[in-house]
């Protein structure tokens, strides 16, 4: 198993987030966006990352690799079993990479971006009571939804989103998160130096 990543893309994060959840070993290419090799795009002619490489397989799309993955490697289980439940943690992951992934898109072009900026502080305090009813995002269980949004909230200090305090719920959730095992080994070098001097309890 291949996955072609950059170790600073959010997308190529949450996939390696759910890697290392599944203790899977896989080997990692680094590929510049901006300068994909003739190798590269002969796997994927979209230039896109990530990209997984499974024997004969190969997906070009985080949220469908995150998903194969779970159906792959199935313990830990990330998805609920319900179909219920199931479509409700898809729908979410979708809200996230829509509504998130596209504002984070922004500032990353632009950082001056305050529009952007807000809209994401805005989104995320509005779900602040939801981060209080569980241990993980609306499950008892971490998920592929917290493979999705562990990656925006690693990288607020980056795009000058600060937290209030009084959002005590969400600043547990980052504890708890971050300082998984399978989070800290899904960091590269690049998204350590994002809060290199804070302190995970």
């Amino acid at each position: 198993m291949i996955l072609y990543s950059h170790p600073d893309c959010i997308y190529s994060h949450r996939v390696r987030m759910v890697l290392c959840e599944k203790a899977v070993t896989s080997k990692v290419i680094l590929v510049d966006p901006e300068q994909p090799s003739e190798e590269f795009l002969q796997i994927n002619p979209y230039g896109t990352l990530p990209t997984l490489v499974d024997r004969d397989l190969v997906l070009n799309h985080s949220s469908i690799i995150m998903e194969y993955l779970d159906e792959r490697f199935p313990h830990p289980p990330l998805l609920p079993v319900y179909p219920i439940s199931k479509a409700k943690s898809r729908l979410m992951m979708n809200r996230i990479e829509t509504d998130w992934y596209s504002l984070v898109k922004q500032l990353e072009d632009n950082p001056d971006n305050e529009a952007a900026r807000k809209k994401i502080r805005g989104s995320l305090l509005k779900l602040e009571p939801i981060f209080s009813e569980m241990d993980y995002f609306v499950s008892t269980e971490f998920s592929l939804v917290d493979c999705s949004i562990v990656p925006v909230l690693w990288r607020m200090p980056r795009y000058g989103i600060e937290i209030p305090k009084e959002a005590v719920s969400i600043h547990e959730y980052c504890k708890r998160v971050f300082s998984r095992n399978s989070f800290q080994a899904s960091l590269t070098d690049q998204e350590c130096t994002i809060r290199e001097d804070d302190e995970i309890d």
